[in-house]
């Protein structure tokens, strides 16, 4: 039988074997952690500012007892599930991956389920998905479908239907964000190039239509005009994110723009593969060309030679926008908010000379 009383009594259930055990309590862990009831409930249901220590306090004491909360009956008095759904479609496993264990991470530590639902870039798809997370009760979303997030009807089912979190920005805005700053990668990116000497700087961009890409471009720009460089439209190829396009777009810009003496590739897919492409035409990297890449993948550190790139935390963000998720669970009037997690240039030996031969400072 299930119980829908207040998380504060004991209550005893059966056990599959017969016995009966008796639950341990929140006034138990409250008493355990040295804390009132009321922040150890609040803390256990993602509510609340404690500090941080006083929170894994909390959560020390949870594990010590070996406290498990009654989600059913908890769900029942507060109308809460305690799950969140998470869709994505349209992205790479790099990016997906780290994405999704963040988000998984924090929602655990935070007593929350995630229901994770994959799009295939179908937007009726998508819509069923929508409603099939809304009559599973999950409490709010977290949509990282870059594919779809430009739709308008996806974008206006997310704001009628949920409390939601979108990674990348969605059509008509209007929803708490975990983004990215575009033009600051290009702009950190090609200022690292030009501060070592180099004037033929050459991009590889992934796509031409999306929003996040001509940001990119966008920065590489701006750090070219500030050095008082123009763009020139030959030093500009795509390499469609894969290390193959990365690949064919080294050797186009080689075939049509000679002395180049640096390339920024906008992930290091495509920069890895440039890579390869300039070892086959016998150049040196980076004694003849310098190489930059974008969101500092595991593999990153480990190419020959190892790539200097722009790091994106997809794990953090993951994380971040569980927060700010439960945050407005808690607060349903917040206003929506954007949050940038921290980008920084990671220099590794893909840029280590200068066209001068001169070695780069560390």
């Amino acid at each position: 039988m299930l119980c829908a009383g207040g998380e504060g009594n004991n209550v005893s259930e059966r056990s599959p074997d017969g016995d009966t055990a008796s639950h341990v309590s929140l006034r138990d862990v409250a008493e355990h952690a040295g804390v009132s009831f009321q922040t150890v409930s609040k803390v256990l249901q993602g509510a609340g500012r404690a500090a941080p220590a006083t929170r894994q306090r909390i959560f020390d004491a949870a594990a010590e007892l070996g406290y498990r909360p009654n989600t059913l009956a908890r769900g029942l008095a507060t109308r809460r599930t305690r799950t969140i759904g998470f869709i994505a479609s349209g992205l790479a496993s790099f990016v997906l991956d780290p994405l999704m264990r963040g988000a998984e991470r924090e929602a655990r530590a935070q007593g929350y389920f995630t229901i994770i639902a994959l799009a295939e870039g179908d937007e009726e798809q998508a819509e069923r998905l929508i409603h099939e997370l809304i009559e599973r009760r999950v409490d709010g979303i977290i949509s990282a479908a870059l594919t779809l997030q430009q739709n308008r009807r996806y974008g206006e089912l997310l704001r009628r239907l949920a409390p939601t979190v979108c990674i990348f920005p969605v059509h008509g805005g209007g929803l708490s964000l975990v983004g990215e700053d575009p033009p600051l990668i290009g702009l950190l990116a090609t200022q690292h190039l030009v501060t070592l000497g180099h004037r033929r700087i050459a991009t590889i961009v992934g796509v031409v239509d999306r929003p996040g890409v001509s940001g990119r471009f966008r920065g590489y720009q701006q750090a070219l005009e500030e050095a008082g460089l123009a763009v020139d439209p030959e030093l500009v190829d795509v390499g469609h994110w894969t290390p193959e396009g990365g690949y064919d777009a080294m050797h186009r810009l080689l075939d049509h723009a000679p002395g180049i003496t640096a390339i920024f590739a906008h992930n290091d897919h495509m920069a890895i593969g440039a890579i390869r492409a300039l070892h086959e035409r016998g150049l040196r990297v980076p004694d003849d060309v310098a190489v930059v890449g974008c969101d500092d993948i595991d593999l990153a550190r480990y190419v020959v030679p190892s790539l200097t790139t722009v790091r994106i935390s997809f794990e953090r963000s993951g994380e971040t926008a569980v927060r700010l998720l439960l945050d407005r669970l808690g607060e349903p009037h917040r206003e929506p908010e954007r949050v940038i997690p921290p980008i920084e240039l990671v220099v590794r030996a893909s840029c280590g000379h200068s066209p001068n031969g001169q070695t780069q400072p560390q």
